[in-house]
């Protein structure tokens, strides 16, 4: 019997509809895994189409059940079998993490909105207490003796599967494979017995009453094509077992066999091993010395938990029936020590990596994990599907008008940076070019004496100069910093001497490709930098993209002077050493030596790049060669709620800019009483 999703799977990777009637032996339901399945163009008819002159393999991308990309194409060894393999450079494998991770010792970390998630293989135990008090019990014993007199007795040996009546645990795959070896292996049959112990299935359902279907139907073919006077090759025990049965089962068995197509954990290796080293009494029932080496063997699918955690045994591609009779064989055919070797090797991983340990383990991960969370509390932001769970510090709070107007009114030396995309400027925003408010704003700022105020963004120099022409005392640092100019009559700086460019011949035609390829992206050519943006594309798809773009940009440019970044929207190559942090150094330090020390900081920005601010002026109060004043009032704002090393937080621009216009006010307040008294005074005197 072979079911339609097979035969639809057939025809997606032949490209043509499959002949079910001419397939010599039944294939495996689905196909959710990489591996080989042979003898499925095996018929003259097929053969001719691939081995003719005009034709020639082709391969397939299969997007199967488990939305992982499956590429099929014709085995090159043998011409009666395809070949399964993921496709690792397919975008659905990069977008099922989509995070920034990195590996540390022994997990991967992730820091997602403000939290430390960390991610580790943990293979749980079993419980050793519990099946050794189980191997005790005088039923066990009992049982063991009525297993041994029934088969060993007789000189069978018994392979053992222990499996739930369930699609996905490959019992099908199972016996096809014992199938195979007992037609590759005659001398086997008569001596090999396969005891399969169905759990009942946990629901029901069309898929459940076809595996049982196709299970029962397997085991008459099988017995009837090989059954001899006293000996049945398959034994199939459909009934529920008590525990102590299932472990007597384990004790006699000189192989357990794992074929699940796709599975959790699986303890049932563990189990096995456990058996395998019994006990006295069991020792006893087996007619075996206590100084007997124990042994054990196990042939596990490596698509389960615990294959990774078992060297010792062999492992399979369930799909391969004639590797998995392969093994089988191999199972039987190892000599004594070998077996020997190994039980002792899974013994005393399974003995010592317990439920216990694993919770213990698992605890103390947690604790380190879990170890700064006392400081942080957690916000709930967004509706839907944008739903986020952000963990923010405790000090962390929304700007107070009041608060930072009192501060900016008994303060005389103040010092203001300011981001302009996403800050001053609306992300959204068609027309990225200043409003005339923002610039009255400025020039506002800008006229009180007692203020220096720089604007750092990552636009170019010739833009920035262009749109704030009219600000004639404002500061700019263009492209993050490279380029300074204090005033608008002011020649422009450099952080460094120029740098050689050449290398945007090899970043340029890596962006065309992405840009090709993304719709809504574009490309920016600065005079030092190179700018990917894709705030127009579809979010999902760009920001998958943009990780793609700068893992290629850092492969490519590895040997050079630069560094690429990934920001809100946008991908940035840029030369080394250059960031918005160094431009705030740089005007406190400047201040400082000039004997000006800051009183009052306000710094504010709404992106990745505008961290690097907050952290000099968070640290400027309590750093070596501290550049700000004792009394200093210091305000790291970042735009929106979300994790920052900023202390403060504005929910969106019409606030920054709401709070500037305050600021500009206070400025112009000022100013005025100033020149009211200056005319007041010159007054008296010509009087």
């Amino acid at each position: 019997m072979v079911s339609s999703s097979y035969s639809n799977l057939l025809e997606l990777a032949s490209g043509e509809p499959s002949s079910l009637g001419r397939l010599r032996r039944e294939i495996p339901r689905i196909v959710t895994v990489p591996g080989i399945i042979p003898g499925i163009d095996s018929s003259d008819e097929s053969e001719s189409e691939f081995s003719s002159p005009s034709s020639s393999p082709r391969d397939r991308t299969i997007i199967v059940a488990n939305h992982l990309p499956i590429r099929a194409h014709r085995n090159p060894v043998s011409s009666n079998g395809w070949s399964f393999s993921l496709d690792y450079d397919s975008l659905l494998l990069h977008r099922m993490l989509g995070l920034t991770y990195e590996s540390k010792r022994g997990y991967i970390g992730l820091e997602y909105y403000g939290r430390n998630v960390s991610i580790k293989i943990l293979p749980v135990g079993i419980h050793l207490g519990q099946l050794k008090s189980v191997l005790s019990q005088p039923e066990t014993e009992s049982k063991v003796a009525e297993l041994v007199d029934q088969y060993l007795c007789r000189g069978r040996i018994l392979l053992l599967g222990v499996d739930d009546m369930d699609i996905f645990k490959g019992i099908s795959l199972k016996l096809l494979a014992f199938e195979q070896l007992l037609i590759q292996h005659p001398e086997w049959v008569g001596r090999v017995v396969l005891v399969q112990i169905a759990n009942p299935a946990r629901g029901k359902g069309k898929d459940v009453k076809e595996v049982q279907a196709e299970s029962y139907a397997m085991v008459k073919r099988i017995n009837e094509k090989f059954e001899q006077p006293g000996y049945e090759p398959v034994i199939m025990i459909d009934k529920p077992l008590k525990f102590y049965e299932r472990m007597a089962y384990y004790v006699v068995a000189e192989c357990c066999l794992v074929t699940a197509v796709r599975d959790g954990m699986n303890l049932i290796p563990y189990e096995y091993i456990i058996a395998r080293q019994g006990n006295e009494k069991l020792e006893k029932v087996l007619e075996l010395s206590p100084s007997t080496p124990k042994k054990s063997m196990l042939v596990v699918s490596e698509f389960i938990g615990c294959s990774p955690s078992l060297s010792g045994a062999i492992r399979v591609n369930p799909w391969n029936i004639d590797a998995v009779a392969d093994a089988m064989d191999s199972a039987l055919e190892l000599p004594e020590p070998e077996k020997q070797l190994r039980h002792e090797k899974h013994y005393r991983y399974v003995s010592t990596h317990d439920v216990g340990y694993w919770a213990n383990s698992f605890l103390q991960d947690l604790e380190r994990t879990c170890s700064d969370h006392i400081r942080r509390r957690c916000w709930g932001i967004g509706f839907g599907l944008g739903f986020r769970v952000v963990a923010l510090d405790q000090n962390f709070r929304k700007l107070s008008m009041e608060h930072i107007v009192s501060a900016y009114r008994r303060t005389n030396r103040r010092a203001i940076l300011l981001d302009y995309d996403g800050t001053l400027m609306p992300q959204v925003s068609i027309d990225k070019s200043p409003s005339q408010r923002s610039i009255e704003i400025l020039n506002s700022l800008c006229q009180d004496k007692n203020n220096v105020v720089f604007l750092v963004s990552a636009r170019s120099r010739s833009t920035l100069g262009d749109w704030f022409s009219p600000c004639e005392n404002l500061a700019i640092a263009a492209e993050h910093g490279y380029f300074l100019r204090l005033k608008r009559d002011t020649e422009w700086e450099t952080c460094n001497s120029m740098a050689d460019c050449s290398w945007k011949q090899i970043a340029e035609p890596v962006m065309n490709l992405y840009t090709e390829t993304t719709d809504g992206s574009m490309i920016e050519d600065k005079e030092t930098a190179l700018v990917w943006s894709y705030e127009d594309s579809d979010p999902d798809f760009g920001s998958c993209q943009a990780k793609e773009l700068q893992d290629h940009l850092e492969s490519v440019l590895v040997n050079e002077p630069l560094s690429v970044k990934s920001g809100q929207n946008y991908v940035e190559v840029k030369p080394q050493g250059v960031s918005k942090g160094l431009v705030a150094e740089r005007l406190l330090s400047t201040m400082s030596k000039r004997g000006l020390l800051p009183d009052f900081v306000l710094c504010i920005g709404d992106d990745r790049s505008d961290e690097d601010m907050f952290e000099v002026i968070s640290s400027a109060m309590s750093g070596p060669g501290t550049s700000l004043s004792s009394a200093a009032e210091v305000f790291a704002c970042t735009v929106g709620r979300k994790p920052s090393k900023a202390k403060y937080y504005l929910d969106d621009t019409a606030e920054i800019v709401r709070l500037l216009q305050g600021l500009a006010s206070v400025s112009d307040q000022a100013s005025s009483a100033s020149g009211s008294s200056i005319t007041a005074s010159g007054s008296s005197i010509t009087a």
